[in-house]
């Protein structure tokens, strides 16, 4: 597919209490597990991070922010800047069970749209979707005057929206825990409960 898959990678974890991307979830880390399930749909992996000493075994690009501690947005800003691909998917570190056919079919939605984003039970998915290389631009802008918030340029954007009934298809059968995030402890045991629980019923 003619797209580069970004993830993030940059946050400081803070409710986890340690690095969310290394956690292992029987034992592979996320990042790997993540990884894997990318590189088979995507032509180029790219991890933004601020500590690549700590990913270099992954064997993907590694950038860093050019606008430290500005959030999201500054890694949505180096990863869209390091690819050479015009039509980007853009996912955060922390979903485990993000599938290749869901990155994919937000991809093949672009068409003439800025970005895709999912709105899955009225909450807009910003860190899984997929955003043109052109709104770079756009970024540095709202990063300059200081709008952090994903959603100020979502508001300048021309972007496609789609619910969980038109993804439902592309998430297993489950399309929260596809758009599961862990942000602290007691997520990440129920990702590895559920991870286990999968593997049983196989």
């Amino acid at each position: 597919m003619k797209a580069a898959a970004i993830i993030l990678s940059g946050g400081k974890s803070s409710r986890m209490g340690t690095n969310k991307a290394l956690l292992k979830i029987n034992e592979k880390t996320n990042i790997e597990r993540l990884i894997e399930t990318l590189k088979v749909h995507f032509d180029d992996i790219i991890l933004v991070t601020n500590e690549p000493e700590h990913y270099q075994f992954l064997g993907v690009k590694l950038v860093a922010d050019h606008y430290p501690n500005k959030g999201p947005l500054a890694g949505f800003h180096a990863g869209l800047t390091a690819s050479s691909y015009d039509v980007n998917f853009i996912v955060a570190c922390d979903m485990p069970f993000v599938t290749g056919a869901l990155a994919e079919t937000l991809v093949n939605n672009i068409n003439h749209y800025d970005a895709v984003v999912p709105v899955i039970n009225g909450k807009i998915q910003t860190l899984c979707a997929v955003f043109q290389k052109s709104t770079v631009k756009k970024i540095e802008e709202c990063i300059e005057n200081g709008r952090l918030p994903i959603k100020h340029l979502l508001d300048h954007l021309n972007v496609l929206s789609l619910s969980e009934k038109e993804l439902q298809a592309y998430s297993n059968g489950d399309i929260e825990r596809v758009f599961f995030n862990m942000n602290y402890p007691h997520e990440y045991e129920e990702a590895k409960r559920w991870f286990e629980a999968n593997q049983q019923g196989r």
